[in-house]
């Protein structure tokens, strides 16, 4: 299918205008014309190009002559396409369109490093698009750019409205390192992919990345794919038609569809199965799907953030994970410290909590002995930021007084266990160990929340069904839990 016709298949815009030049470095041509190609095939609106080519050397040489032929033209956008990023060149040249001209920039370059692009919108380009160039992914890019320019920054607003980065508390070099690029990576649409042990936030790195982009008014869908049966995960996401398969009487949009215009986020992506990836992938690649048991294909405009707790790079050598959809998904890598290796910042989420859970409780607690932070700071922490909250919730459930004390924080530590009878086999051993374990666990879980068995699911990271089958299984006591809480 020709270019044209491949937009004019994908572009549903009307009567809309803009003019753009394109800014073609180090002579990238077949490049430079797929997008002018792209720009000016545009259905229901019209795009003037000019398009121009210079090298690092010429612009040295010619900085006035360049920078009047971008201003006679007066255009609405620039795009730089580059083969490679020269750090000094790139700043120069940035410096230039950002600076004097003042003109919204979109860097287009297929060999850009994650730090790299990192570094460009640091330097104040508006997006960044990774070749091939799709016209489902240019156009919806352009305009978004063009709308915020005309709207203002919406980040003052988002910050208030959604309190996005506000949930997201340290001060640690190794957090902020992180959590800096998010207002960066927000603003364009280039994939995210957010790494780190269970427990760090990276969900709500996410919902923060989504809530500070021109996204932000629409849908931010989050996914556990390993919470999904492996053979309902295409169904999932992409949806199914009337008749698809047995059972289907009625057609279903899949989250894809529910998430058009907004923030598709892929929590354990390192779940989804093989056969599913390739269809991501193209989905990816495409922007477009087909539902299950349907011909007619569908478009989606969205932006993808994905996440894991595992080395996706050993996942590649493994074959358990597609190398190209770990490309795909890896253009912008935000990887969350554990809470062991920025311990500094426990005093100050601590607090944090403190006042969260009070407020919630109707409770005074208003700080911590000094006892108690060294209690807390000495704990290795291996369920991260989310134990340190159950922790400091369970404090002030149980609190007495105004200030929280080492005997109001209840950790749990690994603690010796009976040793079995000699005549005892390791197969019998383990199984009663583990269910000392499971039901001291869920009880301490349902103590915790109150009761409340989906607050204590979500700890457990399970869903609703499978942790009132453990209930259930370990003949546990709702009445008598839930009593102490009328």
């Amino acid at each position: 299918m020709s270019i044209a016709g491949d937009h004019r298949k994908a572009d549903c815009m009307t009567s809309r205008r803009a003019k753009v030049f394109v800014l073609d470095m180090f002579h990238e041509t077949s490049l430079a014309g797929n997008l002018q190609a792209i720009l000016e095939s545009s259905t229901g609106s019209t795009i003037h190009v000019r398009r121009e080519s210079w090298t690092p050397d010429e612009l040295q040489c010619g900085n006035g002559r360049f920078l009047d032929r971008i201003s006679s033209f007066d255009p609405n956008a620039i795009f730089l396409i580059f083969d490679r990023l020269g750090s000094e060149e790139l700043r120069e040249l940035m410096a230039m369109i950002c600076g004097s001209l003042r003109q919204p920039a979109i860097v287009i370059s297929g060999g850009a490093e994650p730090d790299q692009i990192v570094e460009v919108l640091k330097l104040g380009a508006t997006d960044f698009i990774v070749p091939p160039l799709k016209p489902n992914d240019v156009l919806p890019r352009l305009w978004r750019v063009l709308d915020q320019r005309r709207n203002g920054d919406p980040l003052a607003f988002v910050l208030k409205k959604k309190l996005g980065l506000e949930q997201l508390v340290g001060e640690s070099p190794a957090f902020l390192a992180e959590i800096q690029k998010i207002p960066l990576v927000a603003k364009c649409d280039a994939s995210v992919l957010i790494t780190g042990e269970t427990g760090t936030g990276k969900e709500l790195c996410a919902r923060a990345v989504h809530y500070l982009s021109p996204r932000s008014g629409q849908s931010f869908i989050p996914v556990s794919c390993g919470a999904i049966p492996s053979e309902l995960v295409e169904n999932e996401l992409f949806g199914h038609a009337r008749g698809a398969f047995t059972g289907a009487h009625a057609p279903q949009p899949g989250l894809i569809r529910e998430a058009n215009g907004g923030t598709l986020f892929l929590d354990d992506i390192d779940c989804l199965p093989l056969q599913a990836q390739v269809k991501f992938l193209r989905f990816l690649q495409e922007r477009e799907y087909k539902q299950l048991g349907s011909t007619k294909t569908n478009r989606a405009d969205l932006r993808v953030v994905a996440a894991t707790n595992i080395n996706l790079e050993n996942g590649v050598k493994d074959g358990k994970f597609r190398q190209d959809l770990f490309y795909r998904l890896n253009v912008i890598p935000i990887n969350l410290p554990a809470l062991r290796d920025r311990k500094e910042d426990i005093p100050l989420l601590a607090h944090h909590f403190l006042a969260k859970y009070s407020r919630d409780f109707g409770k005074e607690c208003r700080g911590f002995s000094p006892e108690a932070v060294a209690v807390l700071s000495a704990h290795e922490w291996s369920g991260n930021v989310r134990e340190l909250e159950n922790v400091i919730e369970r404090a002030v459930v149980f609190s007495e007084g105004t200030v929280i004390r080492p005997d109001d924080i209840m950790l749990r530590v690994p603690r010796a266990v009976d040793l079995p009878a000699s005549s005892e086999s390791f197969r019998m051993a383990k199984a009663r160990v583990v269910e000392q374990f499971e039901r001291e666990y869920i009880e301490g879980l349902l103590k915790t929340h109150r009761g409340n068995i989906t607050r204590a699911a979500q700890a457990a990271e399970k869903n609703r069904r499978a942790f009132w089958e453990l209930i259930r299984k370990h003949r546990i006591d709702m009445d008598a839990i839930r009593t102490r809480w009328p």
